[in-house]
């Protein structure tokens, strides 16, 4: 086995990043990491991109630990997220998201290609026996190497070293038996640079002014706290979640397409990073709980790719449901269905709360922002009556649909970023209010497809963060152009329509539970884009630096924003990006940015 580092050459390091390509990649990133766990000079966070052509097998993940005792214990979160691991780019986050790996399956030429940030060691586990090859792996390799990037391979001929040269690499074979075969990057000229920097305004402090304490606000917070930055937290409300956010109750689960298009697979790496998150920071059966989706294919919509392009791995994300789960929801046996079993069903306004409180944010509630300028090299928060709110080096406008006014006020002759409003109001109730017939029926798991129906959510409480009896949720309407978060009485009525198509049988035993004087309702104000994606990242580099947008989630902020706040802190910090770069580049909220016309 190679080494996936030199000991001690990530000292005084704030990351690590090691790219391993080829054989035995798994044990040396184990390796690696426990490497981490035990040096007391370790940096703040380690990365290992790992690129293979196939993803082992769970049970080969499972027999690292018994053939490897002392990484027992680090073999078995890694078998936990060992899952739906198809060809294309998976984050997996450990140790807080102090470690993480970065699965890229397929061909290593093109993987190659999806990385875009330097790296400081590589492991190349078999040296190519193809002259041509060689020169091209070298290549590809020295496009993603600093000066002093260390690389280690098999035994490799003597004329490959004017390869190594040619590629900018100064080759060190071994002096004894048994000794690794490196090279160190030292090229004898100045490289001309295409990797992805750090975005953080040079010379300034890790310093931001996050605003909105929502999903998407308080994901941005977690994920730049960290890392090692200050962040102030600006919001109206006077809790998490005041807004969409505060949700009661909401799912996490997958969009599948026929062409696994774009937001299927951003989908995908969204609920991924939800799920993990959720692992680590919410109380299993209280504020989350990884139960699994039953998506009821209503008049057939939303079919799975076909057998040869959704592999075993893609069938552990979402597969046909079988005549088990269908008679469980109380389908008819004929019923469509599909089954996401990395879905679950989350509280929204636990995890906003939970991400700030661990995030340890300066946060400020009854905070209204009206207005948003530019003091170079400062972003600063003004409230209504002009005064000054916060002040700081990198702003990031999380704030729902209050986001377009913020920006239509820097850009009066054109709305930056296109939101518009969605409202949507859910139907709900106590568990215990129902007659026999109905809770007998009440599926064990959460069912999707024409609107959602969770039980056994806990209700909201009285007081705030406090919980009521267990209960039932269904919704949510969609009302576009409306601006405003009403209750509407008629919306529960269009709720039990909803639920006659998503859960026939059960529509009739529940009618009583929608009658105005017994049942309970919440709305909120969602905002979108046109094109169905959110807007991530900087708006505008050259014309606004330092500001960031997160907004447009739609109704997908559970599954989206933490992988949108993972995104942000890694263009700000450097960083490998949790998706790849191709499919990153849509989530872009510079793809909204005004055109650039010539004097």
């Amino acid at each position: 086995m190679l080494a996936p580092f030199v000991p001690g050459a990530w000292q005084g390091q704030r990351h690590w990043h090691a790219l391993g390509i080829g054989s035995g990649q798994v044990l040396n990133f184990l390796t690696a990491w426990q490497a981490w766990l035990n040096d007391a000079e370790r940096p703040q966070r380690l990365f290992f991109s790992l690129l293979t052509p196939h993803a082992l097998a769970a049970s080969d993940i499972a027999q690292l630990g018994d053939l490897h005792p002392s990484l027992k214990d680090l073999v078995n979160p890694l078998e936990l997220g060992w899952r739906g691991l198809l060809h294309g780019v998976h984050r997996l986050v450990f140790e807080a998201g102090h470690v993480q790996l970065t699965l890229c399956i397929g061909p290593s030429d093109k993987l190659l290609r999806e990385i875009d940030v330097a790296v400081d060691h590589i492991t190349l586990a078999d040296w190519p026996a193809d002259g041509d090859t060689a020169m091209h792996t070298l290549k590809a390799l020295s496009r993603l190497c600093r000066p002093g990037t260390r690389l280690m391979t098999g035994p490799y001929p003597d004329k490959a070293r004017q390869t190594f040269q040619q590629c900018g690499f100064d080759a060190q074979p071994p002096r004894d038996t048994g000794e690794p075969w490196q090279a160190v990057y030292a090229p004898n000229w100045t490289p001309r640079s295409r990797q992805r920097s750090a975005q953080r305004p040079t010379g300034q402090a890790r310093q931001a002014l996050v605003l909105g304490a929502g999903l998407s606000g308080s994901a941005t917070a977690y994920s730049l706290a960290q890392r090692g930055w200050q962040v102030h937290v600006l919001d109206a409300g006077a809790a998490p979640g005041a807004g969409a956010s505060g949700l009661p109750a909401g799912l996490t689960a997958p969009h599948v397409s026929p062409d696994d298009n774009v937001l299927s697979r951003i989908t995908r790496a969204g609920v991924r990073a939800t799920v993990q998150r959720a692992t680590q920071l919410l109380k299993n059966g209280v504020d989350w709980a990884p139960t699994g989706v039953l998506e009821h294919r209503v008049e057939g919509k939303r079919s799975l790719p076909g057998s040869e392009a959704w592999p075993a791995s893609g069938h552990e994300w979402s597969t046909p449901a079988g005549k088990a789960l269908i008679a469980q929801a109380g389908l008819p046996e004929q019923a469509q269905a599909l089954w996401h079993s990395l879905g679950a069903w989350l509280r929204p306004r636990a995890l906003a709360h939970a991400q700030l409180q661990a995030s340890g944010a300066d946060v400020h509630w009854h905070t209204h922002v009206a207005r948003v300028v530019r003091e170079d090299p400062f972003w600063v928060a003004l409230g209504a009556h002009g005064q000054e709110l916060g002040r700081a080096p990198v702003l990031v406008i999380a704030g729902g649909y209050d986001t377009r006014a913020l920006l239509q006020d820097l850009s009066p002759e054109q709305a930056p970023l296109p939101l518009n409003p969605l409202r949507g109001q859910i139907s709900m109730g106590p568990l215990s209010a129902l007659p026999d017939k109905a809770v007998r029926q009440l599926p064990p798991f959460p069912v999707n497809g024409h609107g959602s129906f969770i039980t056994g959510v806990p209700l909201p409480g009285e007081a705030a963060n406090a919980l009521g009896e267990p209960g039932w949720y269904l919704g949510s309407t969609f009302e576009r152009s409306c601006k405003e978060a009403l209750l509407r009485d008629q919306d529960h009525a269009a709720n039990h329509a909803r639920l006659a198509a998503l859960l026939p049988d059960l529509s009739g035993p529940m009618q009583n539970a929608f009658a105005l004087d017994q049942v309970k309702g919440w709305a909120g104000l969602r905002c979108t884009l046109p094109d169905r994606v959110p807007a991530v990242g900087a708006l505008d580099a050259l014309r606004w630096p330092g500001l960031y947008v997160c907004a447009g989630m739609g109704a997908r902020g559970i599954s989206l924003s933490v992988l949108a706040g993972e995104m942000i802190a890694a263009h700000l910090e450097g960083e490998s990006l949790p998706l790849a770069p191709t499919l990153a580049q849509h989530l872009a909220a510079a793809r909204f940015a005004a055109p650039v016309h010539p004097d």
